[in-house]
């Protein structure tokens, strides 16, 4: 494709994104259904500054953004799209000093939802760093529902208030990406209750002005963060030396998420001798009206940094 046109589509699909735009993002190639986009390296990409490997939720922003692209190309007409389902399968680590690419294919475009695949690499297409499969709804119009023409009713009122005290996530030293996303903590009410994770709004992390709502990988990498953060503190408490390593991650979307601050708060569902699956659910308004809800596997890093050993049952 010429340069010309790619101009174009940057200044159509990235220009008007803040999330595309403060990442740096543009978009490399397309085509009929498919879309390549590159992400320069940044120091605050890092989500494990003890390994100095990317933090996934980047990836993910990357990899969500060039699934929309491909979806896009293979439309006949412009038409309203919104992620469904995306799962991010971890293949090795990202280094911190080198771009990201991913390109995404659209393989199936139906009535009503497109189905997506994608590769995310760096110096070397031949060893990915992480595929990608998505699927998305199409004609969504901001505050109406497909083919009714009315409004979407309200969401159920809530009385749910967050606590007021929180602080950074450190995790014995600070996480780059956390910092980026600007992601709180605040204890559980009691002993016994998971810590609540809060990612205040900016509006930078907007991925859809026309709503507005926030971008999903944005969403996605913070409730992957919150469920590594919430695994390593469970097992390892004030010992933590290392976080643990993502083996997949998969988030269904179940309505957008509005600009506004988000709430996140992690299951254990089981944890083995090597590997561990941990549920999130996100939330703005309260518990009880989630925006996504996700769950990942980890490879667990052992008390004193060896990697898989056994772990608390």
């Amino acid at each position: 494709m010429n340069a010309p046109t790619l101009d174009l589509i940057n200044q159509k699909y990235v220009s008007r994104t803040p999330q595309m735009v403060d990442c740096g993002m543009r978009v490399t190639a397309a085509e009929r259904g498919r879309g390549t986009m590159t992400m320069p390296a940044r120091a605050d990409w890092v989500g494990d500054p003890v390994r100095n490997v990317l933090h996934p939720g980047a990836l993910t922003v990357l990899a969500d953004s060039a699934c929309g692209l491909a979806v896009m190309s293979a439309l006949p007409q412009r038409l309203p799209i919104a992620t469904l389902d995306l799962r991010m399968d971890w293949l090795r680590p990202a280094s911190p000093g080198q771009d990201i690419h991913c390109e995404a294919h659209c393989y199936r475009l139906a009535r009503s939802v497109a189905f997506v695949d994608a590769e995310v690499w760096q110096d070397d297409r031949s060893q990915p760093i992480a595929m990608a499969r998505a699927t998305f709804m199409l004609s969504t119009p901001a505050g109406h529902r497909p083919g009714t023409g009315a409004p979407p009713p309200p969401a159920p009122a809530s009385s749910w208030q967050p606590p007021a005290a929180s602080e950074t996530v450190q995790a014995g030293r600070p996480i780059p990406y956390a910092d980026y996303l600007g992601i709180r903590v605040a204890p559980g009410v009691s002993a016994a209750a998971a810590p609540l994770y809060r990612l205040p709004y900016h509006e930078k992390l907007i991925g859809n002005p026309r709503l507005p709502a926030l971008h999903g990988g944005v969403v996605a990498g913070f409730a992957e963060t919150a469920a590594m953060l919430h695994l390593a503190q469970a097992l390892q408490g004030a010992k933590l030396q290392k976080l643990p390593k993502g083996v997949d991650f998969a988030v269904d979307y179940l309505r957008a998420a509005r600009p506004v601050e988000t709430f996140a708060q992690c299951e254990l569902v089981r944890v083995g001798a090597r590997v561990a699956l941990v549920q999130v659910r996100c939330w703005q308004s309260g518990p009880d009206n989630p925006i996504i809800n996700a769950r990942g596997h980890f490879v667990l890093a052992a008390v004193g940094g060896a990697e898989g050993g056994d772990a608390p049952r």
